[in-house]
């Protein structure tokens, strides 16, 4: 029988669930400030996305501050309170195990902005009428 980790079938059901409630906690628990680190609660935190391994041991947490400032500072914070926070999302999320916490920049919204803005590019409009022209004349 094939692993699936190894077919590239993508996360599993397990995974997104988990890595969907280690999200919720990360975020309830980064939103009302229950650490003190003064680094995390003078800069509010959006975790858009939490991926995780196949044996659910290492969470992934993609992060970004609102407005998308120091974020190398926000990282190293993070960084450095990951044992406290992987505790408060022990106590929050009934897990056998919890997962070991790494904190990445989410880039989506930047990779968003640069497809809207290539779909916007001229030649792509070029394209768009193009093919609309083509099919009106098919019919």
């Amino acid at each position: 029988m094939k692993n699936r980790a190894s077919s590239g079938s993508g996360p599993s059901q397990r995974q997104l669930r988990v890595g969907e409630l280690v999200r919720h906690a990360l975020s309830d628990i980064l939103a009302r400030g229950d650490l003190p680190d003064p680094a995390l609660t003078k800069v509010l935190i959006t975790v858009p996305e939490v991926r995780m391994s196949p044996d659910l041991k290492i969470a992934t947490c993609f992060v970004m501050p609102l407005g998308g400032k120091d974020t190398k500072a926000a990282i190293d914070a993070l960084a450095t309170n990951a044992k406290p926070l992987r505790g408060a999302i022990g106590r929050r999320v009934e897990l056998k195990f919890v997962p070991e916490l790494r904190f990445r920049i989410d880039t989506s919204f930047e990779e968003g902005s640069r497809i809207d803005a290539l779909l916007r590019s001229p030649v792509v409009q070029r394209d768009l009428e193009t093919d609309t022209t083509d099919s009106e004349t098919d019919e």
